[in-house]
């Protein structure tokens, strides 16, 4: 076992109870005050020099034993809006709100990572920083630490992600578009309410949203490559009051996801066209708001490459590391480091069944020694081979 997994095996214990107090105690994006505190507590235990970000949220920096080039790890930090139902002992106290996406574990393994990069700083030169962004969910957080200075002198910037239902312990990298863009919509629909015996004499909202939902599905099936990644998703229809009443109003509320940035880009004009010659077919009126939330996560190839050799250094099982194909999944604001900058992201098995967002979700807590060191090894690396090339 090589140093740095045998220090991941060492800070297991402190990055459990990281996480529990996390998962313990959740909060919303922008809203990570507690949060930001226990982590900052962190540093200081560590002796590790940070500053508060605003609202919430912390960056800190570690430095080699000389100067050099300067890498971030990050970590995001916020929860979901979501009430847990898992039955740990450590689930979550505040009722509607849990951590369904693993953020307690990544800013556990960056807390770890930070354990580790301290016992080595004699091995690596220049600096490492540590970003603790808040509001991932909401597309906002990275954006917000990129303008309070986050990638300053930044060579390279590296983030994990950890993946449900799969594999304990493994550890991919890609190359190019590795995590989607991600937008959301929401379609007011206008008709006219009447009794239910009496439909001629209204405007059916209802008849418009539902043909609207099999409408904008279309544009995946005949507007989109069959060779395109691109998913439309209508998750909320609320229309009516009454089972005997033709309804006046309909709200629909969805998402989109795609691999490609100009698809992300022409999306907002292909809905106007269809959300407005859908409703004027049924004699509706209807209002559109498109918001483009993330943009599509482009991995820096040599970064890719790093993750990868990374990562065969601190599996347990060289199958384990892999440069993995990209498959439609959660979408992340990581993307902004890799518009603003150089950066590469890495996806971790994490083992259990239940899926992302699930009020059920849950980790295999050992993975997190794997990120632990794949965090501290990617930055070594990195810097040691700027090093040299200097």
């Amino acid at each position: 076992m090589n140093q740095i997994k045998a220090l991941a095996h060492s800070v297991y214990p402190q990055m459990v109870e990281v996480r529990r107090a996390l998962h313990r105690h959740p909060e919303p994006s922008m809203q990570e005050f507690e949060t930001t505190r226990r982590l900052a507590a962190e540093m200081d235990r560590l002796g590790v020099p940070y500053r508060l970000t605003e609202p919430t949220g912390l960056i800190a920096q570690i430095e080699g034993a000389r100067p050099g080039a300067r890498v971030a790890l990050r970590a995001d930090i916020d929860a979901l809006s979501i009430g847990e139902k898992t039955g740990l002992p450590f689930a979550s106290q505040e009722p509607g709100m849990m951590h369904a996406c693993g953020h307690d574990a990544h800013a556990a393994m960056l807390v770890g990572a930070a354990e580790i990069l301290m016992a080595c700083r004699d091995s690596f030169a220049g600096s490492v920083r540590l970003l603790f962004q808040p509001a991932e969910e909401t597309g906002q957080g990275a954006r917000l630490l990129i303008e309070q200075g986050a990638l300053e002198g930044v060579s390279m910037t590296f983030g994990l992600h950890l993946l449900a239902g799969f594999k304990p312990g493994w550890l991919s990298a890609s190359t190019g578009a590795s995590a989607p863009a991600a937008s959301r919509f929401t379609i007011k629909i206008r008709g006219k309410t009447t009794h239910g015996a009496r439909p001629e004499a209204g405007v059916d909202a209802t008849l418009a949203a539902s043909a609207l939902v099999m409408n904008l599905q279309s544009i995946v099936s005949r507007e989109m490559s069959p060779k395109q990644q691109v998913v439309v998703t209508v998750g909320q229809l609320h229309s009516g009051t009454r089972f005997n009443i033709v309804s006046g109003e309909a709200y629909l509320d969805g998402t989109v996801r795609c691999y490609d940035r100009d698809i992300h880009h022409a999306m907002p004009g292909i809905f106007a066209r269809i959300v407005q010659n859908t409703a004027a077919t049924y004699r509706c009126e209807a209002e559109l708001s498109y918001e483009k939330m993330v943009e599509v996560l482009v991995n820096d190839e040599q970064g890719s490459r790093f993750v990868y050799e990374a990562a065969k250094k601190v599996v347990d099982d060289p199958s384990f590391a892999t440069m993995g194909d990209t498959h439609m999944s959660g979408s992340d604001d990581f993307s902004e480091y890799t518009m603003a900058g150089r950066g590469a992201f890495a996806t971790l098995g994490a083992g259990k069944s239940h899926p992302h967002h699930s009020e059920f979700f849950d980790i295999e807590e050992p993975v997190m020694t794997v990120g632990a060191a794949y965090f501290a090894q990617v930055a070594m690396d990195f810097l040691n081979a700027s090093t040299q090339e200097g």
